[in-house]
């Protein structure tokens, strides 16, 4: 799945749809008005979280907004009624790549539109392996929250030594963190903190729901 068209054009049609200026733009949104005017000049495209903000300030499809070929107005319902909106499933998450990328998705995950009100970016990956069994499981699909920090008993996403990012339960203390598999077959990781900076271990992420198909 790939844009069709370049952020920057659909910025301008959606600011011509609405018959809106950039200056009213960056007073509903809080982003500058010089990066308003990167986007709309093509030096700059707006981040998950920047698109968040204007596609709900001018009321369109986010998604429609990054380029893809979707409706521009369209609200999505789920099977309940509730409203939902779409994250990238991403491909690889690794040290040092820039993994948010668009040419690094996969595709879209439809998720409830409450969780990512909080302002933060979210992005899905797919489960690989059965490290995390029998709780996660090969192919099941985790909606993960952009962050840096954990607490004790979140699921963590973490890249050690610059490789592709694992899922595991993380704990921490004064002097190091452990990142625990809920599989028995396998031994936690355990990392003092000078060891996080050495090698490094790096915290991207951690699970805030799981997708599976049945």
């Amino acid at each position: 799945m790939k844009p069709t068209e370049s952020f920057q054009k659909r910025l301008e049609k959606a600011l011509n749809f609405r018959n809106m200026k950039p200056v009213e733009l960056h007073e509903k949104t809080g982003i500058s008005e010089s990066l308003l005017s990167k986007y709309l000049s093509g030096n700059a495209i707006a981040r998950q979280r920047k698109i968040a903000l204007i596609s709900e300030a001018l009321n369109i499809n986010p998604v429609w907004l990054m380029g893809y070929d979707v409706p521009m107005e369209e609200i999505k319902i789920d099977n309940l009624g509730n409203p939902v909106t779409e994250i990238p499933l991403l491909g690889i998450v690794k040290a040092g790549y820039d993994y948010m990328a668009q040419e690094n998705w996969e595709g879209m995950i439809e998720v409830d539109k409450d969780i990512i009100k909080d302002g933060f970016d979210y992005f899905a990956l797919k489960i690989k392996g059965d490290s995390m069994s029998p709780v996660l499981i090969e192919d099941d699909i985790v909606i993960i929250k952009k962050q840096e920090d954990f607490e004790n008993g979140d699921l963590v996403v973490a890249i050690i030594n610059g490789d592709e990012a694992t899922i595991k339960k993380g704990r921490k203390n004064d002097t190091s963190i452990v990142l625990q598999p809920f599989n028995p077959n396998y031994e936690p990781l355990i990392f003092t903190n000078d060891e996080m900076k050495t090698i490094p271990v790096t915290i991207v992420g951690i699970v805030k729901q799981l997708k599976r198909e049945f």
